[in-house]
């Protein structure tokens, strides 16, 4: 069966599942790029704040002169519900709610009710299985990975994970709507971590050891992957971006899956425990506030 998708473009109506951080940024990319998008919440603070998120994220666009539109144009693409049956009529649905099993698997079965069955669905996962979540679903032909990167405006990475049963023509539009966002597509068979955060956790990981063990500052451990092997930021700084809790969710699993190597330190654990986040939280490794 062919895949209805416009050759080398993006699907004129397109759904994000999830309006925070990377919810917000997915809309944004989608939304400057000429798509109808509707950001689906759980509920109405949290609608207006993923409105909020992605205007502020619009406008600065518009200010860096980064696209070719004004404000009132991009957002008068925009809608904000907490209806999942405004996904009725989509073709592309990305959902990307936090990192938990439950909350996905039950999260992409409510949103496939709303779609057509020509419509595709995809997972913002970092980690978790894609084949095993498509299992879950009932065309799991139409399901893939779309792993975008935080910030979504900067980062110009999407990985795009192929489980078991995805049909090799989604493979094909996956790679053309990333190319039509500006961004540049690494696809990867499904595997514990994909290839990002399966390198990355390691290396943060083992950044994290090395603190706890007084080899060196966190500044000077970040430095010396910046200096030395030319990372725009370093292990440590990324975590607190990312989240610490984000980042020990990932370990956990990969400690589950793939072993010992991927056993989160103490250090990691007990930041976590202690409400210490990262970036959003005020301070991680490294004092935000």
């Amino acid at each position: 069966m062919s895949i209805s998708v416009l050759p080398a473009a993006l699907p004129k109506k397109v759904g994000v599942l999830g309006g925070g951080r990377m919810g917000a940024g997915i809309a944004h990319g989608f939304l400057i790029k000429g798509s109808h998008v509707v950001v689906v919440e759980r509920d109405e603070a949290s609608a207006l704040a993923a409105r909020e998120r992605i205007q502020s994220s619009a406008a600065k666009s518009v200010e860096r002169r980064a696209v070719d539109c004004n404000l009132d144009e991009i957002l008068s693409r925009l809608e904000v519900s907490v209806n999942y049956g405004a996904f009725g009529g989509r073709k592309l649905v990305v959902e990307a709610v936090p990192e938990i099993w439950d909350l996905k698997i039950s999260s992409l079965r409510a949103v496939e009710e709303h779609l057509d069955t020509d419509a595709f669905l995809a997972s913002n996962t970092s980690s978790l299985s894609v084949s095993r979540l498509a299992s879950g679903l009932k065309r799991p032909a139409n399901f893939l990975g779309l792993h975008f990167f935080n910030p979504v405006p900067a980062s110009t990475l999407i990985e795009v994970v192929i489980g078991g049963q995805t049909r090799p023509e989604l493979v094909d539009a996956a790679r053309r709507w990333v190319e039509a966002l500006d961004k540049t597509p690494v696809v990867v068979n499904d595997a514990p971590g994909f290839a990002s955060s399966r390198l990355g956790v390691a290396i943060a990981l083992e950044a994290m050891r090395m603190l706890e063990e007084g080899v060196a500052s966190a500044d000077d451990i970040d430095n010396a992957m910046v200096l030395g092997y030319k990372h725009p930021t370093g292990p440590l700084k990324t975590t607190d971006i990312v989240g610490l809790d984000v980042r020990l969710g990932i370990a956990e699993y990969l400690h589950s899956t793939l072993g010992d190597r991927f056993a989160p330190p103490q250090i990691l654990r007990d930041k976590v425990e202690g409400g210490e986040l990262g970036r959003k939280s005020g301070t991680g490794f490294y004092n935000w506030s």
